[in-house]
């Protein structure tokens, strides 16, 4: 009953959502999710429609309990502002960030664009927050349920912080917000940023990690690009084994344009920036079946990028994912969507007959 009304109601929704340019609508719904949050009837009535209550999507990952394997990515929610409402609207878990260890404003406006035709968005963000600081304030206010959905803490480079003092910076951020979260995700993947996609090298890597590393009490891992070349990813991955990471987050936007269907001129008008939804999907998958073949059961891995349907996120799963993460599809989709892919999931695993989600990662390619 409920996907039928959504059905007939968001699409309308989302037209005239899509009236409003794309960063405003964001800031207004945002607000909206925020003060959900904030505010225990709504919050009640968000849980009680939305939140997974099934236990056979339950599962533990790098130490943390999961309600459900769907987290929201980083991107949305870059003030840590709604980090209650997360899990009542039906999300396993969320990122918050990026952060960077100083407060900044972003690049200039327009700075976010959406591509219909390919239910895809191109953000150039360019890393806007209020900095570590202000995040461990959010982060420190109380999280009353009833559900609590664990939070990750996404830190990137402060744009005017030069290369060369990258580990100092996210050192920061570091030791301001891991305290605070459930777990930390160093992002060296984004395009936004001049430079951070060089700190993928493992070279320059490796003290990055280290540093978050060393003042980190909970679970660390990296986010890498789409863009990264096959050996480059194995780089990365053998790094993750090296330094005992919990794990490899794959993957962030990718500046590849290839396959859409909105016209080249429109997207050659809208420029630089990072491409995220069904356009990434393919390369997601592609580098989630190279990681688990290679450091799968050493590192846990979290695959997003594209996903849309209940087939992809089972695809996923299957392919070595322990968890998924969904951005631009709960834009396109909204949280019915949201929880026909949990349920959908817990259909698959029933019907697989799986007990467990952790049974049912990577099954496609266990003997």
């Amino acid at each position: 009953m409920l996907s039928t009304v959504n059905r007939l109601i968001y699409p309308a929704l989302l037209k005239v959502m899509f009236l409003v340019q794309p960063e405003r609508i964001h800031t207004v719904i945002h607000r909206a999710i925020s003060v959900a949050g904030r505010t225990p009837v709504v919050r009640s009535l968000l849980a009680k429609v939305f939140a997974p209550k099934d236990p056979i999507l339950r599962s533990t990952v790098f130490g943390v309990d999961f309600p459900a394997p769907i987290g929201l990515a980083a991107g949305f929610d870059k003030t840590a502002s709604c980090v209650n409402a997360w899990g009542q609207l039906g999300f396993g878990y969320a990122e918050i960030g990026t952060i960077t260890g100083q407060a900044q404003p972003g690049n200039p406006a327009p700075r976010l664009f959406r591509l219909p035709a390919d239910r895809a968005l191109i953000n150039r963000m360019g890393f806007n927050n209020p900095g570590a600081d202000a995040a461990a304030v959010k982060l420190r206010e109380a999280r009353p349920g009833p559900v609590r959905a664990p939070i990750g803490a996404n830190i990137g480079k402060t744009k005017v912080v030069p290369l060369d003092g990258a580990v100092d910076d996210y050192r920061v951020s570091a030791r301001l917000l891991a305290p605070l979260a459930d777990f930390v995700v160093v992002n060296v993947s984004s395009p936004n940023t001049p430079g951070l996609r060089d700190l993928q090298a493992v070279e320059s890597l490796r003290p990055v990690l280290a540093a978050v590393l060393d003042v980190a009490t909970v679970p660390v891992l990296v986010k890498i690009a789409p863009d990264l070349s096959d050996d480059d990813v194995d780089a990365v991955a053998d790094l993750a084994v090296e330094l005992g990471l919990a794990g490899i987050v794959a993957t962030n936007t990718t500046i590849g344009r290839a396959g859409l269907q909105t016209p080249t001129s429109d997207v050659d008008a809208i420029g630089a920036g990072g491409l995220s939804g069904p356009p990434v999907a393919d390369r997601s998958l592609e580098v989630l079946r190279r990681l688990y073949g290679r450091v799968g059961g050493k590192v846990s891995l979290i695959s997003v990028g594209g996903i849309e349907t209940v087939d992809q996120a089972w695809e996923r799963i299957i392919a070595g994912a322990d968890l998924l993460q969904v951005y631009t599809g709960f834009i396109y989709g909204g949280p019915v969507w949201l929880k026909e892919l949990n349920d959908g999931i817990a259909a698959r695993l029933r019907s697989g007959g799986f007990s467990t989600l952790s049974e049912a990662v990577g099954s496609r390619l266990t003997p």
